[in-house]
Parts: structure tokens; C-alpha cells; sequence
């Protein structure tokens, strides 16, 4: 058994039921951490459960705002905790034909903005360019895995 997730009549990704539950399940997560709806869901598709449709508008702010967010912690386990969410969601939405640009690095210097999680003992000159190089070399990576 598999799932869809499809833009239009284009299938963008045909994961089995656990690899695509198990992403939905982290959608759900991350829609809340960020504030922001992912634009997946049944849509045109309500009679089948298996299948996803992609709203190409909200994803590509959905995308935006998690690339932003997770290139913006230094804090290393949320980076570890991410990581491969946001690696499978900007894979997904270069599929859709959705621009995803990594933020410019900043190197030398604390970064992420307001620093609501801290880690302690922590490194705070941890390299921004380090973790987008990590998160687009990880979506190429994935990209090859995701079956059409």
C-alpha cells in the first residue's frame, strides 16, 4: 500500500503508508511549532484517504517560513530533530516547482534572531552556513529517494 501526494494530476511523491503517515504526522507538529497551515490535505481527493493533494500557495509559505525557522536555531538537537522533516518538505516542494532558496549564512556570529531556545552548555558561533549547507545537501539527498 502506498499514498499520494499529488499537485493536480502530477504525483509529486508515492511513499508506502508508513514513510507517508509518519511525514503527515510531523506536518501536523510543525504546523503548530511554525503557526502556520502546510496546504496538504484531501482536497479534491475526500474519497480517498491515500491520496494528497498539495495547495501549491500555502506549501510554498509553509516551506519558506520551516527553512527560515530551522536555519535559524543554533540549538543542535532541535537542528537534529528537523532536520530531515524539512529536508523531505523542501524535496517535496522543489517537485511542486516551488523556489526554495536557503537563507544567505552568516558566519562568525550568533544568529537566529530573538534566542527563545538556548542550549546549555552550548556553542552560540554555531555556522548558519553550516546548517544550510547540511539542510540542501540532505534534500538533494533525499529528493533521490522519494519515489514517484
Amino acid at each position: 500500500m502506498s499514498m499520494y501526494f499529488k499537485l493536480g494530476d502530477e504525483t509529486l511523491w508515492n511513499p508506502s503508508n508508513g514513510a507517508g503517515r509518519l511525514f503527515m504526522r510531523q506536518v501536523e507538529v510543525f504546523e503548530a511549532e511554525l503557526g502556520l497551515p502546510s496546504g496538504i490535505g484531501q482536497g479534491k481527493y475526500w474519497g480517498d484517504p491515500d491520496t494528497l493533494a498539495v495547495d501549491p500557495v500555502a506549501y510554498t509559505e509553509f516551506v519558506h517560513g520551516l527553512v527560515a525557522w530551522h536555519c535559524g536555531t543554533s540549538h543542535s538537537v532541535i537542528l537534529a530533530l528537523s532536520e530531515g522533516f524539512a529536508a523531505t518538505a523542501v524535496a517535496l516542494a522543489r517537485r511542486a516547482g516551488i523556489e526554495v532558496e536557503m537563507p544567505a549564512s552568516e558566519t562568525g556570529h550568533a544568529w537566529g534572531g530573538v534566542r527563545r531556545d538556548v542550549q546549555v552548555p552550548g556553542n552560540a558561533r554555531v555556522s548558519s552556513s553550516a546548517v544550510v549547507d547540511a539542510l540542501d545537501t540532505r534534500a538533494r539527498e533525499v529528493d533521490r529517494w522519494m519515489a514517484r
